[in-house]
């Protein structure tokens, strides 16, 4: 898990400056989540918020169909992004722990936002939307999604494999 330098957050200059991945990875995954939503390249996806116990970091917002999750990493099977998210943040806060929820909020409504203590789209040193949007443009989500699928279905063969096995142990 990256860790930004303390204080890269609050300088405008050093946050816009940081590479794609780390600048929607750390802080404004709301405004990648809200671009894609906004015209989505793959339909049935809606935006679910991983929110920290009281007390700790690691607020994450990603979208999803349910079964492949898409946020700063690209396309990934949603358990996984959820198991690596959480063992992130638990590996350096002994009791870390989150509830998943539904995002019921637009993403790039900057009252909405600032009421879940987030930045919105206005509050950067320029604007994140058209950022957003030539990170989306650069990938092939048709195929992207599909390695993700077949990541599903080979995770999902494993998981039976290995009850089978036990049943006959």
């Amino acid at each position: 898990m990256y860790v930004l330098k303390h204080g890269i957050k609050k300088n405008p200059e050093k946050r816009w400056a940081l590479p794609d991945r780390i600048f929607f990875g750390y802080g404004a995954c709301a405004i990648l989540a809200g671009t894609f939503l906004e015209h989505p390249p793959l339909g049935g996806f809606h935006a679910e918020r991983i929110i920290p116990a009281e007390g700790f970091s690691g607020n994450h917002i990603y979208v999803t169909n349910g079964v492949i999750a898409f946020d700063y990493h690209g396309y990934s099977v949603r358990e996984r992004l959820l198991e690596h998210h959480e063992r992130g943040w638990a590996s350096r806060n002994a009791g870390w722990h989150c509830t998943i929820v539904k995002v019921d909020f637009d993403l790039l409504d900057t009252t909405e936002l600032n009421q879940r203590k987030m930045l919105g789209p206005d509050q950067y040193l320029y604007d994140p939307v058209p950022r957003a949007r030539r990170f989306l443009q650069r990938i092939d989500h048709a195929e992207a999604a599909a390695r993700s699928l077949t990541r599903v279905a080979q995770r999902h063969a494993t998981v039976l494999e290995n009850e089978d096995l036990k049943r006959f142990k």
